[in-house]
């Protein structure tokens, strides 16, 4: 089955993706900010549980959402290696001090505890976050929210709830918020991500826009980040603590922020922690598909 999956998403990455820097237009947004948002990587540090790369992107949020506009913050999973209580107690006063709403999900590291434990500091983290998977209406864009059920995958309840989200919030585009995308579609590491083959018909929804996933922890620099399959875009959110693909050599502590305009542009930039401007060849954007 991983095998089936996989080599449909490759074959669709060769016909269809588009690399960040090439075919999309860079600093699209052309109108007004309606909403922007920052999201966080994975962190989940080893051996010491210690989170200077968390640390020092929220220093950076906060001094970004002091000059710009940044409405909320995203985490993508995988805060506290192991799902142990040493990581979620030391990350928590960190997390604590964004000045925006901070919005999280569960990642595998997370079920290696249980969802009780993760909720318990994700609710010290953001009060609102009650449930592992949750939706927001956000104007121009639903953000659904969706934990792993096990691991980084899916049962076939979890995939009908998703599906139920975005057709629900259709004709507005979604933002689909998970821990790994399906297999397949990264190449770099093609056989780490959902495999519930279910999960086709979340992505065949026509008003989904944009999958927004972590886990793989990949360099940045070495890799396709951001990509464009058929109608959905793809986009990597790099890890702050660790960096594991192509390999550990070198890491870099990157986050991204969204921009959306009034004109359904979207502007995806990456700054690398410690820098005050977004780093030009990692610029990524793309248009929200017009109301049917």
């Amino acid at each position: 089955m991983i095998t089936t999956i996989r080599q449909a998403f490759v074959a669709a990455l060769a016909a269809s993706a588009l690399v960040a820097g090439g075919a999309q237009a860079q600093g699209a947004d052309d109108g007004a900010t309606v909403l922007r948002f920052a999201v966080l990587g994975d962190a989940e540090p080893k051996p010491e549980p210690a989170f200077p790369g968390v640390e020092a992107a929220v220093r950076d949020v906060n001094a970004l959402a002091e000059r710009e506009r940044i409405d909320f913050v995203v985490g993508i999973g995988d805060i506290a290696h192991r799902g142990t209580l040493i990581q979620y107690d030391n990350v928590t006063p960190i997390l604590q001090g964004l000045t925006r709403p901070f919005y999280p999900i569960m990642g595998n590291e997370e079920h290696e505890s249980t969802v009780e434990r993760y909720l318990d500091y994700a609710g010290r983290w953001n009060p609102e976050v009650t449930s592992p998977r949750y939706v927001q209406d956000r104007g121009p864009v639903v953000m659904v929210y969706a934990s792993p059920d096990y691991g980084r995958d899916f049962n076939d309840e979890g995939v009908a709830w998703i599906v139920e989200q975005v057709r629900a919030a259709a004709p507005t585009p979604v933002f689909l918020v998970v821990h790994g995308a399906q297999v397949g579609v990264y190449p770099e590491i093609a056989d780490k991500g959902v495999e519930n083959p279910r999960f086709a018909e979340v992505i065949a929804q026509p008003n989904l826009s944009a999958v927004i996933s972590g886990d793989l922890h990949m360099d940045m620099d070495r890799v396709v980040h951001s990509r464009q399959i058929d109608h959905v875009h793809y986009l990597h959110i790099p890890a702050l603590e660790r960096t594991k693909i192509p390999d550990e050599t070198r890491h870099t502590p990157m986050y991204r922020v969204f921009t959306i305009s009034e004109g359904g542009e979207v502007r995806v930039d990456t700054y690398q922690t410690g820098q005050p401007e977004p780093l030009d060849q990692h610029a990524y954007s793309f248009s929200l598909p017009a109301a049917q």
